[in-house]
């Protein structure tokens, strides 16, 4: 049962990471990937994400 929470948590965390990333203008997969890999642990770096640098043209 324990095991089952612990794998809904982190799927959890992948969408949240993903979602915040992707209105912060961060990478969206990459803070996935870190939620996959962190759990909830990632999600307050997603928040503080820097915005991808953008060429002009």
């Amino acid at each position: 049962m324990m095991v089952y929470v612990l794998v809904a948590l982190n799927i959890l965390s992948i969408f949240i990471c993903h979602y915040i990333a992707k209105n912060r203008g961060a990478k969206p997969v990459f803070w996935g990937v870190m939620g996959a890999l962190f759990g909830p642990f990632a999600i307050p770096f997603a928040f503080v994400s820097k915005p991808e640098k953008t060429v002009p043209g």
